[in-house]
């Protein structure tokens, strides 16, 4: 006969504080979208960076793509249950040391020790409370640091885009929310949007949702440019790495770059002698834009402006702006710096 086995115990909640440092990403594993709502908002609220699957397949598939630090996974799904999605897990090196716990309405013993032998360090039972999850999350994490420490690959993985000035988000289509984001690509938004996970700027999601037709058939879309004075940041649609629910498309992979044209800046100053605000002015000249316009985006006057201009045609010895601008574009081409 076998031998009784004690029911794997809840870790203890009282007293923990969360070490929400680098933005921590959790994969939360659930085939009812209702029961992943209320949890997913208390740890996207708590600073954590939240992934969703809502089935074993697309589970495994995500938790390999984006390496979480944590998962949370519903015991009971149709296909495969938690217990094979978390066997699979631990049986491949690149997520074996990702701690799991387990969602489950299960309270019997032998549930309790399946969801231990398949891998689980630990269980939550329904209905979920998100405080306990995050409290529980804090125990877990904090012995599974020093393994995340010690995987150096997973951190340059995860960071290899922005390392080369690159930037990553990923979109869902069904409700366009920005459902993952590298550092990089986090400030970037801020910067040029005014916007943070998980909502998708305006323009973005109009663009994505403009060309996914393209990228579905395997064409490249053109390319998406917001300008921010001399600086832009443009978006590329990549490929499509989540999967449809329920025939309302997956996620989409959008890489970003921001470039900038502060070395035509300063090749202008340099070769006309002129005032960083002067080459400024003459930058803008150069794009067609009016004085009213260039003012907006200097912070100056209409009447400013056109001092700086008088100034620009006497150090360019010319008489209009279509004569300066011109000039600088001659200049700008001899010097091999592009204006964007």
């Amino acid at each position: 006969m076998p031998h009784p086995v004690e029911p794997l115990a809840p870790t203890p909640v009282a007293g923990l504080s969360l070490p929400l440092t680098d933005s921590l990403v959790v994969l939360i594993v659930d085939d009812v979208p209702d029961n992943v709502a209320p949890l997913h908002d208390a740890l996207d609220e708590a600073g954590y960076t939240v992934l969703v699957a809502l089935d074993g397949e697309s589970a495994i598939r995500r938790a390999t793509q984006a390496l979480p630090d944590v998962v949370l996974l519903d015991a009971v799904m149709p296909g495969l249950d938690g217990f094979e999605v978390a066997r699979r897990l631990k049986g491949q090196p690149a997520t074996a040391n990702i701690p799991i716990i387990f969602m489950t309405g299960l309270t019997d013993t032998e549930h309790l020790v399946a969801a231990l032998d398949a891998g689980g360090v630990d269980y939550v039972t329904k209905p979920i409370k998100p405080r306990e999850v995050m409290a529980r999350m804090g125990v877990h994490l904090r012995t599974a640091r020093h393994v995340r420490q010690g995987a150096v690959e997973r951190s340059q993985a995860r960071n290899a885009l922005d390392a080369f000035g690159y930037a990553t988000i990923t979109v869902r289509e069904r409700d366009g929310r920005l459902m993952w984001q590298t550092p990089l690509a986090r400030d970037l938004l801020r910067h040029h949007c005014g916007t943070e996970a998980p909502v998708t700027p305006p323009e973005v999601l109009q663009w994505l949702r403009r060309h996914l037709a393209d990228a579905r058939e395997q064409r490249e879309p053109p390319r998406l440019s917001i300008e921010n004075g001399p600086r832009r940041l443009t978006f590329r649609l990549h490929q499509c790495v989540g999967d449809e629910v329920n025939g309302e498309g997956g996620d989409w992979l959008i890489v970003m770059q921001e470039t900038s044209d502060a070395s035509v800046l300063s090749g202008l100053a340099a070769a006309f002698g002129l005032t960083a605000r002067e080459a400024e002015v003459l930058y803008w000249v150069v794009k067609g834009k009016i004085n009213r316009d260039i003012g907006d985006i200097l912070g100056a006057s209409p009447a400013t402006v056109k001092k700086h201009l008088e100034r620009i045609y006497a150090k360019l010895g010319v008489e209009t702006r279509t004569a300066a601008a011109a000039m600088a574009i001659n200049r700008v081409r001899q010097l091999d710096l592009p204006v964007g």
